[in-house]
């Protein structure tokens, strides 16, 4: 398998540093390097998080450059507009259209603003769900980040059976059904 770069970037509560982890845990069980770096910023608060996970061979840094990454995996729209820097020319956006307005907005101050990412046509492949809606309908409004994990899988060439086994060694037992549909969710989006 070639060098991976994956950047994921959300909101505070979205499940970002979990998805990192099932990254991390896949990777492993591919018998590949992998390297996770993490930026809460004020994420406790529902603040930016963004996550940048490479795996392949050798990896010798966990940090991926401006233009460098092969995925953007985005859980909130203004965040995907924010970190689309990361993304190589040609490379995958997997967008939940879920909008989480910041404090400016919520108090009035500001506008969520719109056409946030009109200019990217050509630029990427944009794939967008309301990962929200299929994560309940999965039984668990918790697992967004498991439907984005579910598209991520389908444009990979990774058994899915390995993705099923890396979700099972990082969440709760009793959350793991629920994980598991949403997953597959995201997975059959994309075939």
């Amino acid at each position: 398998m070639r060098d991976i770069s994956i950047v994921i970037v959300g909101v505070g509560g979205q499940g970002t540093l979990l998805a990192s982890r099932i990254l991390g845990a896949l990777a492993l069980k591919l018998g590949l390097d992998v390297k996770v770096s993490e930026v809460h910023g004020m994420a406790q608060r529902g603040g930016s998080v963004v996550t940048f996970v490479r795996m392949g061979k050798q990896i010798m840094s966990p940090l991926v450059e401006a233009g460098g990454a092969d995925y953007l995996l985005a859980f909130e729209l203004m965040e995907a507009a924010r970190a689309v820097y990361y993304l190589k020319h040609g490379g995958v956006m997997l967008l939940n259209t879920q909008r989480i307005p910041p404090m400016p907005v919520v108090l009035g101050n500001a506008q969520y603003p719109e056409g946030l990412l009109d200019d990217l046509k050509g630029r990427c492949t944009m794939r967008f769900t309301d990962a929200l809606t299929l994560a309940v309908e999965a039984g668990d409004a918790r697992a967004v980040n498991l439907v984005l994990l579910g598209m991520l899988a389908a444009q990979m060439e990774v058994d899915q059976s390995l993705w099923i086994e890396a979700i099972t060694d990082c969440v709760k037992p009793a959350t793991l059904p629920a994980n598991v549909r949403a997953f597959e969710r995201g997975f059959l989006l994309t075939q």
